[in-house]
């Protein structure tokens, strides 16, 4: 259900776990005085630097700097939202997640309610054909052609529609008319035209799918938003070789990855982008659990997004043929303005006629992932595909290429991955990298992906991709991050500057400013961040589990925290490159704050000086 979480719930539910027994459920620990340690599970290590404090109820990994409440410790460890987070670590406590939400949201969720439970009906039903029905056979001989077994199968809930006209799914669940509307909200049946019912009792409706082989589509939480459905046979004009349930109210194709609720079950730090549902089945029992698949559409913005957020790396795959060059390329253009530092993008273009079903089972799994390694980064492809038809040995032919490839680089994240793809060009075309700038054009605005699905609306948790803004000025050599007020999946400069000093407490001893314009007009996160400086200062060997616990002491600070402690670490080279953003984003929030203060004492003196003029005058 889509809501609020109340603050006061969270606190309660924190007050209520033990980090210590949430975390060594999952992660052998080993006491170690007051405090427990283990190898971290977030990277590899021989020697443990993982702690967790049971007086605190925080952990910290020394070695890559991870670290938060039992949250956080639950959102990055099992690859879950903050939402979901709390809704795992509510249901290990044996207690229901409480909602706020909105009329309109619970309009929305009036609907989408039933249409969850006759999915779900809907999805057993068709796992119990599989099982159970005559015609069960076809099936499960598909399904062995296909080297599916019956663990593969389970896993993915892999269900039959028996061929026929008895429309069996509507005689099961669709006993009066509320089922049948619900039904055919959901997908699951289709209503006859008018003219073609008659008086001999036969329904207005019949089943969506038949003679088919269905794979349930789940999302983030499980819950089965639609089908996919493989015909048995020889397909035809009337009976297409792929049939997807039509978009609903819980259901958009171009908002959903297949597998992806599977694959999140597996540590991986990559995810492989493939085009079909047998592609996700057959890799996954071969051992390659990283895998998701687009459901017949184009990749989409949200889709990337979304993948970025549970991996820094996103592999592409497609077929070899020229229609296969022309998806990875559409991929392409919608991966660029989410392309900041940190993230990866390559392209794995498999033999014509192949794709990762067939090639792993051709070369096996080990053949396969090297394949997976050696694919293109995106800048390879990117310039590659730009250079076809252009004679580049010559000057129009690399004016050309600058041309077409400035529009494109513009759209690229403010980042030093975009400054290297300007010097790249440069280097191929010889052109100087300040002409190459004058000559940029304005980055075009892209299509409505950053519009949410209609069903979602003001959910909070519906969350838009990346937008692009002017970044802080920062030196050359200073890892940039993109600054947003709001949130958009990007934590402002503030909370990485409280990051920063919670890895590294003593850099707040390098600035000696007066720090009370961050007090008085700062935002929570400003005052936040003040607050940790002056205990630093105050206590200059405190340690970092003080000031996580301070930090965490602001409840407008801590979500947005845990998602920043959480997040895919993008570490600068060295400790003087950190102290050096830490002090840069301190000193232009300062700033800010100070001549923010400035004209609010002018306002004030303003008013004052008007009231006492009209004072006098009466």
């Amino acid at each position: 259900m889509a809501g609020l979480i109340p603050q006061n719930f969270i606190d309660e539910l924190l007050n209520r776990v033990d980090i210590v027994d949430v975390i060594d459920r999952r992660v052998t620990l080993t006491k170690a005085g007051k405090e427990y340690k283990a190898c971290c599970p977030f990277h590899s290590e021989k020697t443990p630097s993982f702690t967790v404090q049971p007086e605190k109820q925080f952990f910290y990994c020394f070695g890559c700097g991870a670290g938060g409440n039992a949250i956080g410790f639950i959102m990055k460890h099992q690859n879950l939202e903050f939402a979901e987070a709390v809704e795992t670590l509510a249901n290990d406590a044996g207690i229901e997640v409480p909602r706020q939400t909105s009329p309109a949201q619970s309009r929305r969720s009036a609907e989408q309610r039933p249409l969850f439970e006759c999915l779900e009906l809907a999805n057993k039903f068709y796992q119990r054909q599989l099982r159970q029905h005559p015609q069960r056979d076809r099936a499960v001989d598909w399904c062995k052609s296909r080297g599916i077994s019956g663990v593969t199968a389970r896993e993915f809930q892999l269900g039959f529609a028996p061929s026929g006209r008895e429309n069996p799914l509507l005689h099961a669940l669709g006993g009066d008319e509320t089922a049948r509307s619900n039904l055919l909200k959901a997908g699951l049946i289709i209503a006859r035209e008018v003219e073609k019912t008659d008086d001999s009792g036969k329904s207005r409706f019949y089943d969506r799918f038949w003679n088919r082989v269905l794979f349930p589509i789940r999302d983030s939480r499980g819950r089965t938003v639609g089908f996919g459905g493989r015909v048995l046979g020889d397909a035809s004009s009337k009976s297409p070789k792929y049939l997807n349930s039509p978009e609903t109210p819980v259901f958009e194709k171009g908002r959903e990855l297949y597998g992806l609720y599977e694959a999140r079950k597996h540590k991986f730090n990559k995810l492989l982008l493939v085009e079909g549902y047998m592609d996700v089945i057959v890799l996954a029992q071969a051992g390659i659990r990283n895998a998701v698949a687009t459901l017949g559409t184009a990749t989409s913005a949200w889709q990337i997004q979304r993948m970025f957020r549970h991996a820094p790396e996103i592999v592409f795959s497609f077929d070899g043929d020229e229609a296969g060059a022309r998806a990875a390329w559409r991929a392409l253009e919608t991966t660029l303005p989410l392309m900041a530092d940190g993230k990866s993008a390559r392209f794995l273009f498999l033999p014509e006629g192949e794709d990762p079903d067939s090639m792993v089972r051709k070369e096996g799994t080990e053949k396969f992932l090297e394949r997976v390694e050696n694919a293109q980064p995106l800048e390879t492809f990117f310039f590659e595909h730009l250079s076809e038809d252009l004679k580049t040995d010559s000057i129009e032919g690399r004016a050309a290429l600058s041309s077409k490839a400035m529009p494109l680089i513009c759209e690229l994240p403010e980042s030093v991955y975009r400054q290297l793809m300007i010097d790249k060009l440069a280097e191929i075309t010889g052109a100087d990298k300040g002409a190459l700038l004058k000559s940029a054009p304005v980055a075009r605005k892209r299509d409505n992906d950053t519009e949410p699905p209609p069903w979602l609306g003001d959910s909070p948790e519906w969350e838009p991709p990346p937008q692009l803004s002017e970044p802080p000025k920062f030196a050359p050599d200073t890892p940039r991050r993109m600054s947003s007020e709001t949130g958009g999946g990007r934590p402002n400069n503030r909370l990485i500057a409280i990051k920063h000093l919670i890895d590294l407490p003593k850099m707040a001893l390098d600035n000696t400013d007066d720090l009370s314009p961050l007090l008085e007009v700062g935002g929570a996160a400003e005052k936040c961040l003040a607050g940790m400086i002056e205990k630093v200062r105050e206590s200059p060997d405190i340690d970092r589990y003080a000031l996580m616990e301070y930090s965490y002491s602001s409840s407008e600070v801590r979500s947005q925290l845990t998602n920043v402690l959480t997040a895919e670490k993008i570490e600068p080279a060295d400790v003087g490159k950190l102290k050096r953003e830490f002090l840069q984003i301190l000193d232009e929030t300062l700033a800010r704050c100070s001549k923010k203060l400035r004209n609010k004492q002018l306002r004030d003196q303003l008013r004052a000086k008007t009231a006492a003029n009209g004072h006098t005058e009466a």
